[in-house]
């Protein structure tokens, strides 16, 4: 039998039946990618220098398109502030819509407001919430999402497009598969969320058993803003500990 090494090492050129096997090329390799992780060292390091210095936060997801004064802005708003009292900063995407309530919630109580912009074609500018030492600009996505994840001890999901429930499930998966300590997690706006507790409920759990039943508990669907800041102290209750950044890098 021919060694299994071999096999996967070199694939064979022609088909079972000799035909020429099809295999895709690249067009192009770019000589600079060998380069990109210069880059991407450089961005860990700026956010490390900055975000180590800044206290136990809250990171708030939601939607960049959602305008001041609907009513999810105004509870992003205030739902920043409470948590600006209870002693936690804020970050954030930087940007405009429910980034710029949470930046601006916090910024109206004198707390930390932190933006993580993202250099993008549309939508993405910073708010004028965000002290500028505290404003960073990322190119890569991977980077800023575990820049959202170290420095926050809590999550709060406003109502949001792909990008919020990309960075939700994150979060999600990580606690679930212990990579990261359990952290509160809070999604605002029950009719925005019920609907897709329930398919995960239908589907995943009971249809295609591809969760565990105590994961429904990993996140807290709530209308009241002034849920939010007491679920989060009581999960800290006992673990003041825990206090600490994310990931062990």
């Amino acid at each position: 039998m021919e060694n299994l090494e071999n096999i996967i090492s070199t694939p064979p050129k022609t088909n079972e039946n000799g035909t020429p096997r099809k295999t895709k090329q690249w067009k192009k390799i770019p000589g600079e990618n060998s380069w990109t992780m210069f880059k991407v060292m450089a961005e860990f390091v700026d956010g490390f220098e900055v975000l180590n210095n800044i206290g136990p936060c809250i990171s708030i997801f939601g939607s960049a398109r959602t305008k001041p004064g609907t009513h999810y802005y105004e509870l992003a708003v205030k739902i920043a502030s409470k948590l600006t009292e209870e002693g936690y900063g804020v970050i954030t995407g930087g940007g405009p819509g429910i980034m710029e309530a949470g930046n601006k919630g916090a910024w109206m109580k004198s707390g930390t407001s932190v933006g993580l912009n993202i250099d993008l074609p549309f939508e993405q500018h910073h708010n004028p919430f965000i002290a500028p030492a505290r404003n960073l600009k990322h190119r890569y996505f991977f980077v800023r999402k575990v820049m959202f994840v170290k420095y926050a001890q809590g999550f709060v999901v406003m109502p949001g497009g792909f990008g919020t429930l990309d960075e939700l499930f994150e979060v999600l998966t990580l606690v679930q598969t212990r990579k990261i300590t359990p952290v509160p997690i809070v999604l605002v706006g029950k009719e925005f969320w019920e609907g897709l507790r329930n398919w995960i409920v239908e589907v995943m759990l009971e249809r295609h058993h591809n969760i565990n039943k105590e994961d429904l508990n990993l996140f807290l669907i709530t209308d009241d803003p002034d849920e939010v800041a007491p679920y989060i102290n009581r999960f800290y209750d006992e673990r003041v500990e825990e206090l600490t950044p994310n990931f062990e890098l």
